[in-house]
């Protein structure tokens, strides 16, 4: 049950696809054009342009929202550090006093 299993590839099919090669092939540089427009009858092929995203409208009650879980996120983020502060304080505190106690029973021990 709690044996590793490793895959096996599977036998190769024969059919052997070749690679990909970049637009640079045997001394054929690629043209590097200055402007997207530039009037060249030799051109033929058009850049891509990027799909449009939408673009996001924010209502009034979405900024509200955003504000209000800005807020909420601050109280929490702040709450976290300051509780870390008080749980290190806390514990510098119980060390120094029990120093105190043992160096205090120690110096009893030696007087006596």
């Amino acid at each position: 049950m709690l044996r590793p299993r490793i895959p096996v590839n599977p036998t190769p099919t024969g059919i052997v696809a070749p690679l990909a090669q970049p637009a640079a092939v045997a001394g054929i540089e690629p043209r590097h054009e200055t402007s997207p427009m530039a009037s060249d009858h030799h051109s033929s092929a058009v850049e891509p342009t990027a799909p449009q995203r939408p673009t996001v409208q924010l209502t009034p009650g979405s900024l509200v929202a955003l504000a209000a879980g800005g807020g909420a996120l601050v109280l929490v983020v702040g709450t976290v550090l300051v509780s870390m502060l008080l749980a290190v304080a806390v514990s510098a505190a119980s060390v120094a006093v029990c120093a105190v106690v043992i160096r205090s029973v120690l110096n009893n021990q030696k007087g006596h």
